[in-house]
């Protein structure tokens, strides 16, 4: 079974106009001057540079061909579904007495510094299910208490 990427609507939009863009670029490359092979007995290393630039396209091409294929859209939650933790949920935290709020996300589109975490981080996989009031005591080298305040 193929692995499934969980998407929001913006990070899906992102993904299509990179391989858009790749797929521009091959094109213009191949459809370029393309360096000889040989220079005098040696192979041309402009050649191997082009080869190895076309190599690093097609494979980008290929991920982003397959996550495409297996997307799944983080929809907005319905009116009910917002009293547990999910994916797509905006969380309220109360940290060790601190107030964070993260935004849980597939991995494709988590980055902790801007406050998206990914439903398969330890933090964001142990979020999944509860609800405001829970407390999730997570031990990692330390131990820290989350408390939830709010999901949106």
């Amino acid at each position: 079974m193929a692995q499934k990427f969980y998407l929001t609507k913006q990070g899906l939009e992102k993904l299509k106009k990179e391989y858009q863009a790749l797929k521009n670029l091959r094109f213009s490359k191949i459809n370029g001057e393309i360096p000889k092979i040989l220079h005098s007995e040696d192979v041309n290393p402009e050649y191997l540079s082009f080869r190895e630039d076309l190599s690093f396209l097609e494979t980008r091409m290929e991920e982003l061909k397959n996550v495409l294929k297996n997307v799944e859209l983080i929809k907005p939650l319905p009116r009910g579904r917002k009293k547990a933790v999910d994916l797509g949920a905006k969380v309220t935290l109360d940290i060790d007495g601190q107030v964070d709020e993260f935004e849980i996300v597939g991995t494709l589109e988590a980055n902790p510094a801007l406050g998206r975490i990914s439903n398969e981080s330890p933090v964001g996989r142990a979020l999944l299910g509860h609800t405001v009031g829970d407390e999730i005591i997570f031990s990692s080298p330390i131990k820290i208490v989350y408390k939830i305040r709010k999901i949106k």
